[in-house]
């Protein structure tokens, strides 16, 4: 049985200047899942992707906020699905993976698939540019250490949700740190998710990365401190208020040991910074500890949202039948809900 026919399942396709890519990335989704609705968003293009995307059989929106953020904040309240598929415009991604990604988030009962992109062997030029490679390593491993996973490829565009993970993300990202944002969600609240590797290629000959290296990896960086933050109170804190303790010790102990030896406080300026920065490194403490406070009433309200939505495979038990005889005691049979006409 096709997939679509059991769910709907809804693509979304952000795009900023794609004609040259994103009519074959909505002809190879839909051949990938038949059924499938592919929703290209426009985000402010200047050339012919709308008619391109039209063309190709996709149903064609638009975002006028720049930014992929933007977009997916946008689609997510927009489109009801049951299963939705993000994946770029630009045909790096392999839309055949498709498929396989959708029948695990259904067959596990997950509400996230990530991609995780692996290079195709025996392409003549890397699909990664340097920088980009070392970045996006480095930028895992750092989500790795304070988070404790990075779901395989946290900057990775090609995803697979359930309706009760879309409709319950708040979305506040506006550019290309979205990715970051759907990462450190999951992992914060715990949600199940899994990964799957899929081809990665480059870019087809004609289209432009739309990714500044260093500036978009700088706000990357910048989201994920801000979400060690939010959800990591205790431990960004934590570390602060180490650091203003260290460089009070630094000072301090100087003016304590000559202090003791000869009863006098010559450099009392700098017993003043350290006496100030012990203040401020207690009062980082408190502010952690009453942020995690908040942070877990936050993760409560979240979880109730989440759980207001069924899981993807809607499973329930069935009653049996009147006059029905359950052998050897065996309880009823849960089974996927049915699909409403």
């Amino acid at each position: 049985m096709e997939l679509a026919t059991r769910y709907r399942i809804a693509a979304i396709v952000p795009c900023h200047n794609e004609e040259v890519a994103v009519a074959k990335v909505v002809a190879d989704l839909r051949a990938a899942v038949p059924g499938m609705a592919v929703y290209v968003y426009d985000n402010c293009s200047t050339d012919r992707t709308v008619e391109q995307a039209r063309q190709a059989g996709a149903l064609v929106f638009s975002e006028p906020l720049k930014g992929k953020g933007n977009v997916v904040r946008r689609a997510f309240a927009d489109i009801d699905a049951d299963i939705y598929l993000l994946i770029d415009g630009d045909d790096t991604y392999d839309a055949a993976a498709a498929p396989q990604m959708i029948e695990k988030l259904v067959s596990e009962n997950l509400d996230q698939v990530v991609g995780v992109r692996r290079e195709i062997e025996g392409l003549e030029s890397s699909a990664y540019r340097p920088a980009h490679e070392l970045g996006n390593k480095a930028l895992n491993r750092i989500v790795t250490g304070i988070f404790g996973d990075s779901m395989g490829d946290m900057l990775s565009g090609y995803r697979v949700f359930s309706r009760r993970f879309v409709k319950s993300f708040p979305a506040v990202s506006r550019e290309f740190e979205i990715e970051t944002e759907l990462t450190v969600h999951s992992l914060a609240l715990r949600i199940p998710s899994a990964s799957v590797d899929v081809d990665f290629r480059d870019r087809a000959e004609g289209s432009e990365s739309k990714l500044r290296t260093y500036r978009d990896g700088w706000r990357i960086l910048t989201v994920i401190l801000t979400l060690t933050r939010h959800e990591r109170p205790i431990y960004f804190f934590g570390l602060v208020a180490a650091l203003l303790s260290l460089a009070a010790a630094v000072l301090g102990l100087p003016v304590g040991v000559q202090y003791l030896q000869t009863g006098l406080v010559p450099r009392l300026p700098t017993l003043f910074v350290a006496s100030f920065l012990v203040v401020i490194s207690s009062m980082c403490v408190m502010a952690g500890l009453v942020l995690d406070g908040m942070r877990k009433s936050r993760h409560e309200v979240s979880r109730l949202s989440y759980m207001r939505h069924p899981a993807v495979r809607g499973m329930y038990v069935e009653d049996p039948a009147p006059g029905t005889i359950l052998l050897d005691g065996q309880p009823p049979m849960i089974v996927p809900a049915p699909r409403s006409a």
